[in-house]
This record gives C-alpha cells, structure tokens and sequence, in this order.
C-alpha cells in the first residue's frame, strides 16, 4: 500500500525548514497536523487547593514551555511578583530560552540540562538547599517524580495546568494512510473520538516506549517506530517506511 496521506497528532511546526516540509518536498506526500490533545490551565482557586503558596519557593524547575506559562499566569493570577532571586531549573535549553518571554536571561539564576530530566540531577545536588517547586499537567513522567523523590531536597508538585482530549469529531469519514503519534494520551484520543475505529489499512507511527505500549494495550498494530539507532526521528522513520512503500 502506498503512502500519499499523513496525519500528525500535533500542531504544525512553526519553523519554515521543518523536518516535514523536506519530507513533503522529497516523498510528494500530503502532510496534516492536527492536535489529539491540548492543554488547559486550572485556575489559581485551584492551585490553593493544593495548598500551594508561591512565597515558599526559591526554585521552580521547568520541564517544558507550558509548565513556563502556566507558572507565570498562575504567578499573575494569585498577584504574586516573582522575586529577581529565583531560580529556574530549565530541562533543556529551548525550556531555558523560552524564559526569556517573561524576564530578563541575563538577570536571572538560570540552570539548564541538556535535554533528559535525570541529566538535572547534579544541579539539584548543587542546590539542594533551595525549595523547590514543579509546575505541571497532570499528566506527568513517573521518572520526574521518582529522580526527585530519591534526592535529600524539599521539593513539591503543583498541577498549573491539565492535558485534555480534543475534538475530533470532522474527521470521522476522512482516511489517511499513516496517522502518526507522539504520547499515550493522543492514543487515548483516538479511541475515545472514535470508539469504533478499525485500523484496517491505516498504519500507525508511534514514537517512545510509553507510545508504544499505548497502542499495544488498545490492540492496534504498530507499522513505525522512532526513534531507533537507524531512525532516531519521526520524520527520519517516515521516510524510510515511504520509501519502501512507495517503490513496491
């Protein structure tokens, strides 16, 4: 079966060059994007509830744009000016970089991993004197909480913003070839938009471990995986399975 459709169960890039467009250039394929999940922010009566009070944080560590946002607008919502000491424990350095929409980089105690959470570790040991706050979903890696839990600081969860199921319900009689997902929750998606989705021709990309389980448990058959040592992309796995597709 041919490869001319694909569905990406995210926004589209915002970068002109992205990895899609010279996919799309080269395969002459079509490419849509589409969210199967976005996010939503709670509001800062509920942040109370989880008796969270901002004055007693010196450090927030940041995992991803959203958890800066949401930081910041919980930070505006309850009042509270976020003191020039703080400390911002960045995952990576596009979280890091992203800072700079709400203050002055130069200014502030940025510390940033290279790109995996655990590789935080040392800067926590560093500063373990500092309490610690990390905004997130509510849907969030057990490895964030488990690094954190085994290291001798104070540190506590504040849930800023939740992950919610989109609405798909304009593509039920729309066909792509390959539907392609990121996360467990745009797996979730996809079963609770259409509880009767038969997989048929369809193939379906997942990219990690979680996502591959996801789609293992609700019975679906996985035709690409990333990364890999051959494909350590999404885009990179696309084009190989295109390319044997596409020439039979």
């Amino acid at each position: 079966m041919k490869v001319k459709t694909i569905l990406v169960s995210q926004p589209e890039p915002k970068m002109e060059n992205s990895p899609y467009s010279k996919l799309i250039d080269k395969e002459k394929v079509k490419v849509d994007f589409r969210p199967f999940i976005h996010v939503e922010g709670v509001d800062a009566k509920d942040v109370r509830q989880q008796k969270i009070d901002l004055n007693n944080y010196t450090a927030i560590i940041l995992t991803s744009r959203n958890a800066v946002d949401h930081f910041f607008r919980i930070a505006e919502e309850m009042r509270f000016k976020v003191p020039d000491s703080m400390k911002y424990f960045c995952q990576s350095e596009a979280v890091a970089y992203y800072l700079q929409k709400y203050v002055v980089y130069r200014k502030r105690k940025i510390y940033v991993g290279k790109r995996n959470f655990p590789e935080l570790v040392p800067l926590f040991k560093k500063y373990k004197g500092e309490k610690f706050l990390l905004p997130s979903s509510d849907a969030l890696k057990p490895v964030v909480p488990e690094i954190l839990d085994e290291l001798d600081i104070e540190w506590k969860r504040a849930i800023f913003y939740k992950t919610v199921i989109s609405d798909l319900s304009d593509l039920r009689d729309v066909y792509y070839d390959i539907l392609v997902f990121f996360s467990p929750s745009g797996i979730e998606s996809l079963l609770q938009n259409f509880p009767d989705f038969e997989q048929n021709d369809t193939r379906i990309a997942v990219f990690g471990n979680s996502t591959v389980n996801a789609a293992t448990d609700a019975g679906l058959r996985i035709d690409i995986k990333a990364p890999t040592p051959e494909t350590p992309s999404m885009t990179m796995a696309l084009q190989k399975y295109i390319n044997t597709a596409n020439k039979k």
